[in-house]
């Protein structure tokens, strides 16, 4: 059975854009440009999964959202502005699961959409996730100890790297781009040089896949960054 997702957004452009790029992945699309018609949509029940903009006639979005939330775990991801940040900051307070700013790549709204059914899905706790590790093949960081090492030796990093790296294992197998890495890392107002991601991209290699020998940051020509185990 095809999984369900509706599409609330008034840029007839990007929502025509979205529904053929999830077709095309096998998904079953249902759009609409109002927001009181997308929250009585989403209030059926009949969706897995709410691509909800924020700026919407009738209703805007983040409303939609704290309606929906009254009674509805349904997952959703918000499309934000890019300079936006207290609309993101509003929306992951009251309870969406992710955003994405728009202009953005498919590929990243893709791996979003499937990070986010996996994350709605009931699954028994792992001892990685019960104990604060996150974990890539021999990878492994305790953000509670803040220690990172590799098949048991210690490695090394500043703040930024730790960050960086943290947040790479968080969405392991999701392609980042740049600009949400720089986002997430360093926040909504930098203002410096734009290749600092790549920078230190480099510099985590250079700490962890070069001194191990092995592959984990992968570069997405055009797109971003992924972690991925080692062969994957």
């Amino acid at each position: 059975m095809a999984i369900k997702v509706l599409v609330v957004e008034d840029e007839e452009k990007i929502a025509r854009f979205i529904e053929l790029e999830l077709q095309y992945e096998g998904y079953e699309v249902t759009k609409t440009v109002d927001g009181r018609e997308g929250l009585a949509l989403a209030e059926t029940g009949d969706y897995d999964l709410l691509l909800l903009d924020i700026m919407l006639p009738g209703l805007n979005g983040l409303e939609v959202l704290r309606r929906l939330r009254k009674a509805s775990s349904l997952p959703v991801i918000m499309l934000t502005a890019r300079d936006a940040v207290m609309d993101k900051v509003s929306g992951l307070d009251m309870g969406a699961n992710d955003y994405i700013t728009k202009p953005f790549a498919i590929e990243e709204l893709l791996a979003r959409i499937r990070a986010c059914l996996r994350k709605g899905a009931d699954q028994p706790a792992t001892d990685a996730e019960t104990s604060g590790d996150l974990i890539c093949g021999l990878l492994r960081l305790n953000s509670q100890r803040y220690e990172v090492s590799y098949d048991g030796t210690a490695v090394e990093l500043t703040s930024r790297e730790f960050s960086l790296l943290q947040t790479l294992l968080e969405n392991q197998n999701i392609v980042l781009s740049r600009d949400t890495l720089l986002e997430r890392v360093w926040g909504y107002d930098y203002m410096g040089e734009t290749n600092v991601v790549d920078v230190y991209i480099r510099y985590l290699r250079a700490k962890i896949d070069d001194k191990f020998k092995v592959k984990l940051i992968r570069t997405i020509r055009g797109v971003g960054y992924v972690l991925k185990e080692e062969g994957a």
